[in-house]
C-alpha cells in the first residue's frame, strides 16, 4: 500500500511540473530568402566590412595612469629576499 501510495504522490509532482514547461519549437522551420532580400543583405555585409576597414589601429597605450608612473620606479619589496630572522635569546634562568 506504500509502494502506491507513493507512486501517486511522484505522478502527482511530476504532471504539475510537466505542466509548468513552456511548449517551445527548438527548431523552427526556416524560411527562405527572396532573391532582393538576398541581395539587400550582401549590401549591408559589404558596407559593414567596408565600415571596418575604416577604423584606425589604436597605437596608443589605454593605461590612465602611465604618465604618473615612473618607468625606472623601484620594485616592490615582494620581489627582494627577506631579511634574515633575528637569533632567538633565551629568557629566564634554567635552574630551579
Amino acid at each position: 500500500m506504500r509502494i502506491l501510495g507513493a507512486a501517486a504522490v511522484i505522478a502527482l509532482l511530476a504532471g504539475t511540473a510537466y505542466a509548468q514547461t513552456p511548449n517551445i519549437n527548438l527548431i523552427p522551420e526556416l524560411q527562405s530568402k527572396s532573391p532582393e532580400e538576398k541581395e539587400a543583405e550582401a549590401e549591408r555585409d559589404k558596407k559593414y566590412k567596408d565600415s571596418l576597414r575604416k577604423i584606425p589601429d589604436a597605437k596608443v597605450s589605454n593605461d590612465p595612469w602611465g604618465t604618473v608612473r615612473n618607468a625606472d620606479a623601484p620594485k616592490t619589496s615582494a620581489s627582494k629576499t627577506p631579511a634574515p630572522a633575528k637569533p632567538r635569546t633565551k629568557t629566564g634562568s634554567t635552574a630551579n
